[in-house]
């Protein structure tokens, strides 16, 4: 690591890691629920438990993506965070607004719109702590050094993230208006912006991990996410199908949504094809795996799986229930998840000079944890055709019909305790990292790692 506030990054990724944890437990009270076993009802009923489980995911995964723009705009700037002090409230601010929102669903029951349920006076606080977080970053890139095309997209994606979420703060009282305005927030953060926050985090990790040129990665880094940004943004049609948009929207939805999966599909080639290209054996092999896994899964989860039920004459069937499900969880983990954990696994080592990254834990995390995720899609998958066809199809009892999903929920906890468990190795070998440390010899955090044996767990 060459900047002495870097060490900022890895502060955001432990609390990234704490909230991660939290939604893994709320996302077990979810799948015993489906099982039938609500035994915490009176206390956090199914509601309250999704709408944590939901919103953890979308702060967590923000807390990584600014956690990993504090350690890559120094090194593309080639400058110390400008204001670092601030950077500190500015995380402990994201902390204090997240706690309240946790506990506000627990006590008030807060029913706001989906994936936006906090009130808005906590809207407004988001608001600040974001609009404080990109002024750091805005000014850290200002007065840099130099002004790299992976630096411009990365500041791009977040501030489009945050200009897209005041639509979530506009009140309307027609219920298609509001539908129609709040996937400007939802989709086109997942399947727009977030992109390219995606996108640039990986173009970073490829030239430090493979030793790929700049030059060559960042002319394919516009393509990519130029196509996936396009694609995205007019396929957010797929949501307005039977909302009471315009029927235009079928046709829109229709084909742009059928171009995303290409989108992905570049993605993943992309990135394997810069590794090869690269040349270089880093010895981080664990996160050129979460890295490489990323583009792959993201393909999968969020182009094939996406694909899969998003054109009008099956989305018709399958909307609102747990075949969407299938395609979110995949989706999530490896188009954003992985690229968070990939960029913790490769900056860990930098910033605390340890090698703990060839630790057994370490790459059991890594696998343990994908094979769980690839479990729970299988599961939701199933569960979610048998309540296609018998809920849609054959007009069965919507309670009738999660009866009978619950022994198909067994499954879906079983494959989500593999999924923990190598989330558990994971941050045991993040905690064996211990805390960032001053390399003195460079005035700086971090340096080269040490050569100290890494099969012991301090």
């Amino acid at each position: 690591m060459k900047y002495e506030t870097q060490k900022i990054a890895y502060w955001f990724f432990a609390a990234c890691m704490l909230l991660f944890s939290l939604q893994l437990i709320y996302g077990f009270i979810l799948g015993f629920d489906r099982m039938g076993f609500d035994v915490l009802h009176d206390f956090i009923p199914f509601n309250t438990a999704r709408a944590v489980h939901t919103n953890l995911l979308v702060v967590w995964l923000l807390t990584g993506f600014m956690g990993s723009a504090y350690y890559i705009i120094p090194e593309e700037s080639e400058r110390e965070i400008w204001m670092p002090k601030l950077a500190w409230i500015q995380l402990i601010s994201l902390l204090v607004v997240g706690v309240i929102a946790v506990i506000g669903y627990h006590f008030n029951h807060w029913e706001g719109r989906k994936f936006l349920e906090i009130p808005r006076e906590l809207d407004y606080l988001v608001v600040v702590n974001v609009l404080t977080f990109l002024l750091i970053i805005f000014m850290t890139i200002w007065k840099g050094k130099r002004k790299t095309t992976t630096a411009m997209v990365l500041f791009f994606g977040l501030l489009m993230s945050a200009l897209l979420y005041l639509p979530g703060m506009i009140d309307f009282d027609n219920v298609t208006f509001d539908s129609f305005f709040r996937w400007w927030v939802v989709h086109l953060w997942v399947e727009g912006v977030w992109e390219l926050i995606m996108g640039a985090i990986l173009s970073f990790l490829l030239i430090k991990l493979t030793g790929i040129d700049r030059e060559v990665i960042e002319k394919w880094l516009y393509v990519i996410v130029g196509f996936t940004f396009l694609s995205g943004i007019l396929g957010t049609g797929h949501h307005y199908y039977y909302t009471g948009a315009p029927r235009y929207w079928l046709m829109v939805g229709g084909v742009f949504s059928a171009l995303e999966p290409l989108a992905f599909l570049g993605m993943a080639m992309y990135a394997l094809s810069m590794a090869r290209r690269g040349g270089r054996k880093n010895p981080n092999g664990i996160a050129l795996k979460w890295t490489l896994g990323c583009a792959i899964m993201s393909f999968v989860g969020a182009g094939f799986l996406g694909f899969a039920h998003t054109l009008p004459g099956v989305n018709m069937w399958t909307h609102g229930t747990l075949v969407t499900a299938m395609h979110g969880h995949m989706a999530f983990w490896g188009a954003y998840a992985m690229i968070v954990l990939a960029m913790i696994s490769y900056a860990l080592p930098e910033m605390t000079g340890r090698a703990m990254h060839k630790h057994w834990m370490a790459e059991w995390g890594f696998w343990l944890s994908n094979i769980g995720m690839i479990a729970m899609t299988g599961a939701f998958g199933v569960m979610g055709v048998a309540q296609v066809y018998m809920e849609r199809k054959s007009g069965m009892d919507f309670m009738v019909v999660q009866e009978s999903l619950e022994v198909h929920a067994l499954g879906l906890v079983c494959a989500g305790a593999l999924l923990t468990l190598g989330i558990v190795f994971f941050i045991r070998n993040f905690i064996s990292y211990g805390l960032p440390v001053m390399d003195e010899s460079k005035g700086a955090v971090g340096g080269n790692p040490a050569p100290a044996a890494p099969d012991k767990l301090l």
